[in-house]
């Protein structure tokens, strides 16, 4: 006779079966257009599409307005990483349940309500408040991305091992100073790593939000599209593309130093 299966594996089972059968059930109920997607036509109409970008805008005028609108993207990234570093921490220390199990749910549910709302959203909400231009874009990044690194900074404390704080603690040292002095610089290369992944998501989002009116290159592109002007977009985008990819060597650099 086999053995039956311990609880987590059926458990891991039954998940794997439901996510089987989500997928199939999401198959059956959308409408895809797959002959549509794949026809003569709608290859012809993309690669007509994708030829208006050639070549792209290089003249010098229009090269250093990319380069304010880039400058300004890697700005708007870099502080609206740094101001969430700072929120996510001062609200991981209650959500890890330094200050009580009072304070924990309450900052847990603030640190959801961040993070649930897009980044898209916030800008929206804030260019009200803000106006047009680079501050609302900023303010949406901290918003929503105090809400993820709160939560993994606090997942990172409560995770962390209690016996080095612990230890001081009895040798006499103070709450504070244990803190200080044990448990945050076990988790800080863990947390610095987060904040990092965290800008080079932030680059790409400061892009987009140029949709709604933020700032940098996300505005710079959709004025252009908006005028069918390709060549120009196309710039626009060669240079999201090229501060991408600047901005995750950096990050991937500094993670896998803090890692050795």
């Amino acid at each position: 006779m086999m053995p039956a299966a311990p609880p987590r594996d059926r458990a891991a089972l039954a998940l794997a079966a439901l996510l089987v059968l989500l997928a199939v059930a999401s198959f059956a109920t959308l409408d895809l257009q797959w002959s549509a997607f794949f026809a003569p036509e709608a290859a012809a109409s993309t690669a007509e599409f994708l030829a208006g970008f050639a070549p792209p805008e290089l003249a010098p005028a229009f090269l250093l307005r990319t380069l304010q609108a880039t400058l300004e993207t890697l700005a708007m990234s870099a502080l609206g990483t740094l101001i969430a570093a700072g929120c996510g921490l001062a609200l991981a220390l209650p959500g890890a349940g330094r200050f009580g199990r009072l304070a924990r749910v309450p900052t847990r549910i603030v640190l959801n309500v961040l993070r649930s709302i897009p980044e898209l959203v916030w800008a929206a909400l804030l260019l009200v408040a803000a106006g047009l231009g680079p501050l609302a874009g900023t303010l949406a990044l901290a918003a929503h991305t105090s809400g993820v690194l709160g939560r993994l900074f606090a997942d990172a404390l409560e995770n962390a091992p209690p016996q080095p704080e612990q230890a001081l603690r009895t040798n006499g040292a103070g709450a504070l100073a244990a803190f200080f002095y044990a448990t945050l610089p076990l988790t800080l290369p863990q947390m610095l790593s987060y904040t990092l992944y965290r800008w080079e998501n932030n680059i790409r989002a400061a892009a987009v939000l140029g949709v709604v009116g933020a700032g940098g290159l996300g505005q710079m592109l959709k004025y252009h599209l908006s005028l069918f002007q390709m060549p120009s977009a196309a710039t626009a985008i060669l240079a999201t593309l090229l501060l991408v990819a600047l901005v995750d060597a950096l990050s991937f650099a500094v993670r896998r130093w803090l890692t050795r």
